[in-house]
């Protein structure tokens, strides 16, 4: 379907959510939306893993990384096949966020599909400042207590570090080469 964005699951990526990478990968297409639908999970892929695929009317966008012909093109629904074990069921509001593989948007799986009580959901305030501020994680230091119900506080407090580790370390070359 034409107003629909069919993306695909990175299973094999060790990590899922919103701050993947040592000091944090960028994020290709972040939205919040409400699934409409899931499909029974099936073993089509074999021993890999076990897709679950499921459709979400998207509601609101908050980064879309061009991506030539594969970019996000005001879609209104999204689907993928991580649904499977993530407690996230038909009518559910969540914040979805992706990244990019060969060339297209990629989901690494369900820790990037996050379930909100509201569209307007602390863990939504946050991803938006996050963005806001050049996916500078320093400036939403304050809110690792919250990606920490989402099980994502200490890759958080991990791309955190990894953030002040380089700017010391600039620092320090700056000021040897003076």
């Amino acid at each position: 379907m034409l107003d629909t964005l069919d993306v695909g699951y990175t299973y094999w990526w060790p990590e899922a959510g919103p701050f993947v990478g040592n000091c944090g990968d960028e994020l290709s297409l972040v939205f919040t939306g409400v699934v409409k639908n899931l499909e029974a999970p099936t073993n089509e892929a074999g021993p890999l893993y076990i897709p679950q695929k499921g459709t979400i009317a998207i509601e609101e966008v908050f980064k879309i990384k061009d991506l030539g012909d594969s970019t996000y093109k005001n879609q209104r629904f999204f689907t993928t096949d991580c649904f499977y074990e993530s407690g996230i069921g038909t009518g559910d509001t969540v914040l979805v966020v992706c990244y990019d593989y060969d060339g297209a948007y990629t989901i690494p799986g369900n820790g990037s599909l996050m379930k909100i009580d509201a569209f307007d959901a602390p863990a939504v305030a946050s991803i938006r400042n996050y963005i806001d501020a050049e996916e500078n994680p320093e400036k939403i230091k304050k809110d690792v207590g919250v990606w920490a119900s989402y099980g994502h506080g200490r890759a958080l407090q991990r791309i955190i570090e990894c953030r002040e580790e380089t700017e010391n370390t600039d620092q320090s070359i700056s000021h040897d080469s003076k």
